[in-house]
């Protein structure tokens, strides 16, 4: 009998062995997991794991809080989060040049700069603020919704409640335009926009579509106003534990990741505008840009005096090899 239940056990204990080994890394990001984010969460997931023969548990969790998620990576709570840009700038200052408005002409530029030397350079950046900056992944360019009319021109902005992330570049714009933009965190926007707490907010088209904001909002305007890139950050100790091996591995993995995340932006925004439409949504597709870029002007004239304008410059000069 104790030969049997000793032989049980050292089974039961070899068995246990490689699930005891795992190391688990935790991903975060604020959206569902079928969205554009999960997608590139998932791809990174699979590659990874798959590359380090499973002696990694990559668990990807949901959570609305973008600021949160990023202190948590920070203290090491958790290990990983996929995020915009937006709150990015309360950690790493130099990212808010990336917010402002009319600084891409499409996502082929964005992608550009952001995946060559000035994007590899703002990502070195990170590793001062207690951050490890891993990749560039993407939201897509931010679009203008509301519950009170149609936007057509600058002048129909005036006045609107609209909630914006924390970033004080995307509140400038706002308040140059007339509105009164309302900072406060993706997790509280659907009941402060049933509330009527706030009209309106702007996020890209993929955001929309995946957390069904049509059914709070009934006016889309395709403003594009803001290209709003996404970061996969990482807590620099938990790369640091890992074998050199391990280390690229997991870049080759962010990097599958990239690929899938921006590839489900562009077929989204592809499918998404006619879908919202579908849903009873009424969307304004022609957008006087230069009209907005002119009633903007106090809005670039401040943010070439308190950000980085050499650096703006060098994004707005970006061209393809």
């Amino acid at each position: 009998m104790f030969r049997r239940t000793a032989l049980a056990a050292g089974l039961t204990a070899l068995l246990a062995g490689p699930a005891a080994a795992q190391t688990q890394i935790t991903i975060q990001h604020p959206l569902p997991l079928n969205s554009h984010y999960g997608a590139g969460a998932t791809a990174l997931k699979e590659a990874f794991e798959r590359a380090a023969g499973n002696r990694y548990r990559v668990v990807i969790q949901r959570n609305d809080n973008e600021r949160e998620a990023i202190e948590s990576v920070q203290i090491g709570t958790i290990e990983c989060v996929i995020t915009s840009t937006g709150p990015v700038g309360n950690f790493v200052p130099d990212t808010r040049n990336l917010d402002v408005p009319f600084l891409f002409r499409d996502s082929a530029h964005a992608r550009g700069v952001l995946d060559g030397p000035i994007g590899q350079e703002m990502l070195g950046r990170f590793n001062a603020r207690g951050l490890a900056g891993v990749a560039w992944m993407e939201n897509g360019f931010r679009h203008l919704t509301n519950s009170r009319r149609e936007v057509n021109n600058p002048a129909d902005i005036r006045g609107l409640k609209v909630r914006t992330m924390e970033n004080q570049v995307h509140m400038r714009a706002f308040s140059t335009l007339g509105a009164l933009p309302t900072p406060m965190a993706f997790s509280e926007l659907v009941p402060a926009l049933q509330q009527g707490t706030v009209d309106g907010q702007e996020n890209p088209i993929p955001v929309i579509v995946a957390n069904n904001l049509n059914q709070v909002q009934r006016f889309l305007t395709l403003t594009s106003h803001v290209y709003s890139p996404a970061v996969l950050i990482c807590n620099p100790a938990m790369l640091a534990r890992m074998s050199a091996a391990d280390r690229t591995a997991f870049q080759e993995a962010a990097r599958a990741g990239v690929a899938a995340n921006r590839a489900r932006v562009t077929a989204d925004e592809e499918s998404g505008v006619e879908e919202l439409r579908r849903r009873g949504m009424t969307v304004v597709t022609t957008v006087n840009t230069a009209a907005f870029q002119e009633a903007l002007a106090p809005a670039f004239a401040e943010y070439e005096r308190t950000l980085n304008a050499a650096l703006l410059r060098r994004i707005r000069d970006w061209q393809p090899n």
